[in-house]
């Protein structure tokens, strides 16, 4: 039986949702790997007492601890430090982290460091036997789906935001305190000031629903409505195409596409959205896909599957008025 070693990322000391995804996703592969242990990595100024239970909830066996004051701001070198040498000492099969901004930072460092293999951005897992692992991974902008092998111990695999959903398979997890590898003090990128956005926004990579607008609103100010279909909802995020951003009807933060972010959500709604390429290579790995526009051959209609043909000025605003009453009766 091999152990997986997963990144349990936290904001502000609290787990975040791709935490729970990576640890998920680490427990079907020790299962595809004959049902070894996964031991989870929370690296923060104080991490909470009850991380191990909510860690196990999802399949944690084990819980590595690291508090250090340092670590206010992401250390990114000494949390890549810390979890290569655990790496080492614990022979682990594989490293397993989301694809988040930390993700994307961490993996490479830790994958150089360890002369692995490291296969990004994955949407699934497919077998594992042996020396080698099958992931699926997108391709050409997210047109296809290739099926990757890696091989060797250990290898890295970054698993994209919401692509996996978090599952339970409760454990009873215990808890070890280990020490940070390296200074934080000393790092070569340091974090000067974080701008955060508005307070009690849910962020684009942990909503369940999220409503995106493009050009066929016509206006910023249109943007209303999408924000009041968000507001029905009372979990969902909004975004945007990066043309709106570009003209500066929405923050850049809000941009979801190739250049983006890139999501997976429950549910995506897209506002007349045409449908370029760019576009789709951000949500088109999205669960459900939803597409309003008035435009019937516009290519957001081919990989949508739901689509309505219609003005969004008056398609939305009814569809709001529908999720708000169903919301009520339930």
């Amino acid at each position: 039986m091999a152990n997986i070693l997963v990144f349990a990322e936290t904001r502000g000391g609290a787990l975040r949702k791709v935490a729970f995804e990576a640890v998920t996703a680490a427990r079907q592969l020790a299962e595809l790997l004959g049902g070894g242990e996964v031991h989870a990595l929370v690296a923060d100024v104080q991490v909470g007492a009850d991380a191990a239970t909510k860690l196990g909830q999802y399949g944690a066996d084990v819980v590595l601890v690291v508090e250090h004051a340092g670590l206010q701001q992401f250390a990114r070198e000494a949390i890549a430090a810390t979890l290569v040498e655990r790496a080492r000492s614990g022979g682990y099969r594989a490293v397993v982290l989301g694809f988040s901004a930390h993700g994307r930072d961490l993996g490479p460092r830790v994958a150089v460091r360890l002369d692995a293999p490291i296969a990004s951005d994955v949407t699934g897992l497919v077998s594992a036997s042996g020396d080698e692992i099958v992931v699926r991974h997108p391709g050409y902008a997210n047109k296809v789906f290739f099926e990757l092998t890696v091989s060797g111990t250990p290898v890295v695999i970054s698993v994209r935001p919401s692509a996996i959903t978090a599952a339970e398979a409760p454990r009873s997890a215990r808890s070890e305190a280990i020490a940070l590898a390296g200074d934080p003090s000393a790092e070569k990128i340091r974090v000067t000031e974080v701008v955060e956005g508005a307070k009690g926004k849910i962020d684009l990579g942990d909503a369940p629903v999220i409503i995106a607008g493009g050009r066929g609103l016509k206006s910023a100010d249109n943007f209303k409505i999408v924000e009041a279909l968000a507001a029905a909802f009372g979990n969902a995020a909004v975004g945007a195409t990066r043309a709106v951003t570009d003209d500066g009807w929405r923050p850049h933060s809000d941009q979801i596409g190739q250049t983006g972010r890139l999501v997976s959500p429950q549910l995506y709604i897209a506002v007349g959205i045409s449908g370029a390429i760019q576009h789709l290579a951000g949500m088109r790995t999205s669960k459900t896909i939803v597409a309003i526009n008035k435009d019937k051959e516009a290519p957001i209609f081919k990989i949508a599957d739901y689509g309505i043909v219609g003005d969004v000025f008056e398609v939305v605003p009814a569809l709001t008025s529908a999720v708000a009453e169903a919301r009520k009766s339930h």
